[in-house]
């Protein structure tokens, strides 16, 4: 959460000194809260409006360092996008995304960060500042890179932690990226951004198959272990009926309120099971029908879904122009639900050529 901003972010309550400020919190419909009281809203924002919000003001990850030996990510490119809350004109982009290779290994990193809370931003901004180094730098990254990413994200958590000018009792961060070397993906995941995979379905189409799982409170086998240590799980409902997102919670406190049930950082939802371990999905990328990636932060698909995104690739004319597309339509369907743009963190890889 940024300084001096009401909202919720990943959280159900206020992430702030002062837990009385949870009274003055409204209706929460998906991750972002409005504040109680007359706050101006931007009604009417169309499709070329809200692509000058978001794009205009952001940080790209061009089409460069691709590597030429056996790795099969041809071209790619990636963009995070600050939201927009109109009660707070000083918001900061907590997103952030690291685009790295290693020619040793013939490797390809793409990742993305979610973080909340007040200090959230530094948590993610640390992430991608730290995490490509330390891996390829770590002993067992050459022939294991699931243990050396387990390996470095618990250890720069820790950092984190005890980095005193960084208070995690309710800041932390999600974390997705893929691994790619030659034609093997590993997808790493952390929390609820998410890697989709662009391919060739039965009819000769193109279909989204889902890379990596999100990790939400309700999941079978994170709910368990959230109750098994002690948490609870259970959505807000609103005056008028509406219930937000599954949420974690101390057993006698309404805090901290976690939309997910993994997380980097978030000190006291960790006492109620929330875990930073990562989860590991594999496989071989097929050069008949694997086309492209997409890895993006829950601010693309809190409102669109795999299918919606991989046509939206697919009917793009180009690279950058298939990101800007995710990320326009993304903003115009949170202004058109919330009233609110939560920060948008979108790369796109093609593969095996496709389309260059």
């Amino acid at each position: 959460m940024d300084d001096g901003a009401k909202k919720e972010d990943d959280f159900g309550t206020i992430a702030s000194d002062n837990l009385a400020d949870l009274g003055e919190v409204s209706k929460m419909r998906r991750r972002l809260t409005i504040a109680a009281g007359s706050i101006p809203m931007i009604d009417g924002a169309g499709l070329d409006e809200l692509r000058k919000l978001s794009v205009d003001e952001g940080e790209d990850n061009d089409e460069q360092n691709v590597l030429k030996g056996s790795c099969v990510v041809t071209k790619h490119h990636g963009v995070t996008k600050k939201g927009h809350a109109p009660y707070n004109p000083m918001k900061k982009n907590q997103d952030a995304m690291v685009i790295a290779v290693d020619p040793a290994t013939d490797t390809i990193i793409l990742g993305v960060f979610d973080g909340h809370g007040e200090f959230g931003d530094r948590v993610s901004e640390y992430y991608e500042r730290k995490l490509a180094d330390a891996l390829f730098c770590h002993a067992s990254w050459p022939t294991d890179v699931k243990l050396s990413s387990r390996e470095v994200i618990l250890r720069l958590e820790q950092e984190i932690i005890y980095n005193p000018r960084i208070n995690t009792n309710f800041s932390g961060t999600t974390l997705t990226m893929v691994i790619i070397r030659g034609d093997h993906m590993t997808g790493v995941n952390i929390g609820d951004s998410r890697a989709v995979i662009g391919k060739v379905g039965p009819d000769g189409n193109l279909i989204a198959e889902e890379f990596t799982h999100d990790h939400k409170p309700d999941t079978p086998g994170e709910k368990e272990r959230i109750l098994a240590a002690g948490g609870r799980v259970f959505a807000v409902e609103y005056d008028d009926g509406i219930d937000g997102p599954p949420r974690v919670w101390l057993a006698e406190m309404d805090v901290p309120g976690l939309a997910m049930s993994r997380s980097i950082g978030d000190d006291i939802a960790h006492t109620a099971g929330v875990i930073s371990e990562p989860e590991f999905t594999e496989r071989t990328l097929d050069k008949d029908t694997d086309k492209f990636l997409i890895v993006a932060t829950d601010g693309l698909w809190e409102f669109i879904n795999n299918d919606e995104s991989v046509q939206m690739v697919s009917n793009s004319d180009n690279l950058k122009s298939s990101v800007d597309t995710l990320v326009a339509e993304a903003n115009e369907k949170w202004m058109q639900e919330e009233q609110v743009i939560d920060d948008t963190t979108v790369i796109v890889a093609h593969l095996h050529n496709f389309r260059d």
